[in-house]
C-alpha cells in the first residue's frame, strides 16, 4: 500500500503554458441535481470550475438554472431531460461526472441510462452518489470508459455486496477488478484502489463531516481528470488536495465547509504546481 503525500500534487499539477486556452484544460459535463437536490450539482460544478477545468456544463433539472447562473456564471447549464442537449454535451466532454443530487426516481434512471449509452472508451466517467445506488439497485451494465467510482462505505456495500465490517483490501480488490474502474472508497481514511495499487489518504479531518463534501470531491476529480493526462495521478491528487486543504482550514475552524475547500483550491494548486 502506498501512502499519499504532497508529492502527488507536484507530480500532477503543472504550470500552465503561455500559449493555451480554455479548451486546453478539458471539458467537464456534470449530470445531477433533481428538483430536490440542487445543492449537490451546484457544489460539484463549482468544484470542477475552481479546480481549473476549462469548460464546465451542468446538466440538471431546470429548477436549478437560476441558482447555478447566480452562483456560478462561469458554468453553462442545460436540461438533463433534453435528449438533444444531453447528447451533444456528453459527447463533447473529456470527463463526465454523474450522480451528485441525481436521485433514484424513474427520471433519474432515464438520465443515467442515456448517459451510459453515450459514453465512449476515450472518456472518463465518474460515478458518484445516486448513480452508484442506481447501478447497484438495478444491476446496470457499465459502459466501457475510464471508470471512477466515489462511494462512501454504505454505497460501496450496496454496489459491492460487501458489508462495511468486511470491507478488507482483498475483498475490495476483487470487486474493483470486476468493475474494471478506480474506486475511491471514502472513509475516516479514504483508500483508492487502482488497477495496480492501493493508496491510503493519510490526511483529512473530522471537521469535514458535513453535507456536500462528497459532491465537492466528485467535482474536483472531474476537474483534475479533465486537465491532467495521467488519470490515476489526477484522481489521487484530487483526493489528497481535498483533504489537505481541509486540514489547513481546520487549524483555525471547528467545521470546514465544502465550499471553503473549493474556493481555496486555486491558491493551493498554485503553491503545488511543478514545471515538469
Amino acid at each position: 500500500m502506498q501512502i499519499l503525500t504532497d508529492t502527488i500534487l507536484n507530480q500532477t499539477i503543472r504550470v500552465r503554458p503561455a500559449e493555451s486556452h480554455k479548451g486546453t484544460y478539458g471539458r467537464v459535463c456534470l449530470v445531477g441535481g433533481n428538483d430536490h437536490y440542487g445543492g449537490a450539482i451546484i457544489m460539484a460544478t463549482e468544484a470542477s470550475v475552481y479546480s481549473g477545468a476549462g469548460l464546465n456544463t451542468a446538466l440538471t433539472d431546470p429548477i436549478n438554472f437560476t441558482s447555478l447562473h447566480a452562483r456560478l456564471p462561469e458554468a453553462m447549464v442545460a436540461d438533463f431531460s433534453n435528449q438533444a442537449d444531453l447528447t451533444s454535451l456528453v459527447t463533447a466532454a473529456n470527463t463526465i461526472v454523474i450522480g451528485p443530487g441525481l436521485g433514484t426516481t424513474d427520471q433519474s434512471r432515464q438520465v443515467l441510462d442515456a448517459v451510459f449509452k453515450l459514453v465512449t472508451p476515450a472518456q472518463t466517467l465518474i460515478i458518484d452518489g445516486s448513480a452508484i445506488d442506481l447501478v447497484a439497485q438495478n444491476q446496470l451494465t457499465l459502459p466501457v470508459a475510464h471508470l471512477v467510482f466515489t462511494p462512501h462505505q454504505m454505497e460501496w456495500q450496496r454496489l459491492s455486496g460487501i458489508k462495511i465490517a468486511d470491507q478488507t483490501d482483498d475483498a475490495n480488490r476483487v470487486i474493483r477488478d470486476q468493475l474494471n474502474g478506480t474506486v475511491v472508497l471514502k472513509a475516516h481514511r479514504t483508500k483508492i484502489y487502482t488497477a495496480s495499487e492501493i493508496y491510503l489518504n493519510s490526511v483529512g479531518t473530522p471537521a469535514q463531516a458535513t453535507g456536500g463534501m462528497g459532491d465537492t470531491l466528485a467535482g474536483m476529480v472531474g476537474g483534475f481528470t479533465a486537465q491532467f493526462a495521467d488519470q490515476d495521478q489526477a484522481v489521487l491528487a484530487a483526493v489528497y488536495a481535498h483533504s489537505r486543504i481541509a486540514d489547513e482550514l481546520a487549524e483555525q475552524q471547528y467545521v470546514v465547509l465544502p465550499t471553503q475547500i473549493m474556493h481555496e483550491l486555486p491558491r493551493f494548486m498554485k503553491r503545488h504546481q511543478a514545471l515538469e
